[in-house]
């Protein structure tokens, strides 16, 4: 998961872009980077690290240009500690190109080696934003068969790259000469909004992962980028706009909802508050159908996903409702970092339990959802080192039970918690006296009853369907194997077969 910005402004750009950064920076940790265009001039700075770290006054200063794009990066493919992976990505070949880029290609290393054979392009990363920003450019040049670049053949350069480009992406690209282009992926897995700023100089437009940024940058919101679709604003502040795919449908990736996006934002006219709030509803109606046998004293959630969930389950349920941790807002996101042992030794550096809340009582803990399974457990003992009596936990989603390749980094089904386990083994393996999970149908419902016209959803990471169509059981393999190297192995033979069944099984 990565955050990205595009901005064509009438003052500087470098403010903006950097402000609305640390407005996405929960959306990648890892590195960030910004790119300017200043007449035909790029001026890019990036590095590994927070927004704050990354940036200086120095740095600030040195980017030029009323236009740009930015990216925090999540990684999920390539290096977490190469600095040369950080986006934007450069080319200058045959239009000086910059690009950033929310997602995963699930082909890329077969675009790879085409740029190499065909394209004759070379990449100079193992990521799949360079291999992105390869194809568009091929396109580009294929499209404006070596002229000037008119609106006409950016957009049937985008058609070009959907053609070629399958998985997940949403884009912002500066083109030199020509202006900011976005587009998103025929399925629209990823979101990507797009807001106006009306000024006395004229219309300044920004495009963002999330609508909370528009907001905090003072434009208006005018829609999301629909799936398949291409925007290009150009410098005289004109915003074109194309259909690039016959067969565009949305499936917006519902653990944004659940876990990813902001609460305050809008994504494809789904409020993620009110839907966190719909999945606590329906949480709440399964205790008190299934679980009414239980004794629940408290209801407390384990910040900050989880919160509207929890409050509004507590709420049905007529129960108390508490906070019983309290937040270090300085350690990052456990769910996003790499390695088991940084998760596992920064959740205690992260929360710290109230006594007076837990000591002589049964709790209900509320998370938003159960991934590896290490913060889930390590919170559960501190309940129970707080004095609680009973401890039970209950997911706002369902089990995770297969990897994502979309964008999310579940690439190892070893390291899935509920991966091969029953709802009760996962019980034990957290160390709760109860679980409860939210169901499937619940959790889509919860969206839904924001904006019914949504009909499908990118839910692979629990019911295992890949709504590409090319996912196999043999591109899982290897897709663990090729980003968890000799540590991770491949997988064994009856793991093979037993991933094949439930991928069968799960599209019954």
């Amino acid at each position: 998961m990565c955050g990205i910005l595009g901005v064509v402004s009438q003052t500087p750009a470098n403010q903006l872009l950097y402000d609305g950064l640390q407005v996405l920076q929960h959306r990648g940790q890892d590195a960030a980077g910004i790119a300017t265009l200043d007449g035909q001039t790029f001026h890019l700075h990036k590095g590994n690290g927070m927004v704050r770290d990354v940036f200086r006054t120095r740095n600030m200063r040195a980017m030029k240009g009323t236009c740009g794009i930015a990216h925090v990066r999540y990684p999920t493919a390539g290096s977490s500690v190469d600095h040369n992976e950080a986006q934007p990505f450069y080319v200058n070949s045959p239009f000086g190109i910059v690009l950033g880029h929310n997602g995963n290609l699930t082909n890329a290393p077969e675009l790879k080696q085409q740029l190499f054979e065909q394209d004759l392009r070379h990449v100079n990363t193992s990521s799949d934003s360079e291999v992105l920003l390869n194809v568009l450019a091929h396109e580009l040049q294929a499209k404006s068969k070596g002229l000037r670049l008119d609106v006409a053949a950016i957009f049937a350069a985008v058609t070009s790259v959907h053609q070629r480009c399958k998985g997940a992406y949403a884009v912002v690209a500066m083109i030199a000469g020509a202006g900011l282009l976005a587009f998103r992926d025929t399925h629209g897995i990823r979101p990507l909004v797009i807001g106006v700023n009306e000024t006395a100089l004229g219309c300044e437009y920004l495009i963002a992962s999330e609508s909370v940024a528009l907001d905090t940058l003072g434009f208006k919101f005018v829609r999301d980028v629909a799936p398949g679709e291409a925007v290009f604003v150009d410098f005289a502040g004109k915003l074109h706009s194309q259909q690039c795919s016959a067969n565009a449908q949305l499936n917006s990736c519902i653990f944004e909802y659940v876990y990813f996006a902001r609460p305050d934002s809008v994504i494809d006219g789904v409020s993620v508050y009110e839907s966190r709030l719909y999945m606590g509803e329906f949480l709440a109606d399964k205790i008190k159908r299934d679980w009414a046998h239980v004794p629940i004293d408290v209801v407390i959630p384990i910040p900050d996903s989880s919160r509207p969930s929890a409050l509004q389950l507590a709420n049905r349920l007529e129960i108390p409702f508490r906070e019983g941790f309290v937040k270090n807002r300085y350690i990052g996101r456990t769910f996003i970092m790499p390695g088991q042992a940084m998760r596992k030794k920064s959740v205690r550096q992260k929360l710290n339990a109230i006594e007076l809340e837990f000591k002589g009582k049964n709790v209900l803990l509320v998370d938003d959802s159960i991934v590896r399974g290490t913060t889930s457990r390590e919170i559960v003992q501190m309940a129970r080192d707080a004095g609680a009596l009973k401890v039970y936990f209950a997911s706002a989603a369902p089990p995770v039970r297969f990897p994502n390749v979309y964008g999310i980094d579940m690439p190892s089904r070893r390291e899935l918690i509920a991966t091969g386990r029953s709802d009760a083994e996962i019980c034990r393996e957290i160390g709760a006296d109860e679980l409860i999970y939210q169901d499937l149908a619940d959790l889509k419902a919860s969206v839904r009853k924001c904006n019914p016209a949504i009909q499908e959803f990118d839910a692979s990471c629990f019911d295992g369907r890949y709504i590409t169509g090319d996912i196999t059981p043999e591109f899982l393999q290897a897709m663990e194997v090729r980003r968890a190297g000799d540590k991770a192995g491949s997988a064994s033979d009856d793991e093979q077969l037993e991933l094949e069944l439930a991928m069968s099984a799960s599209s019954m």
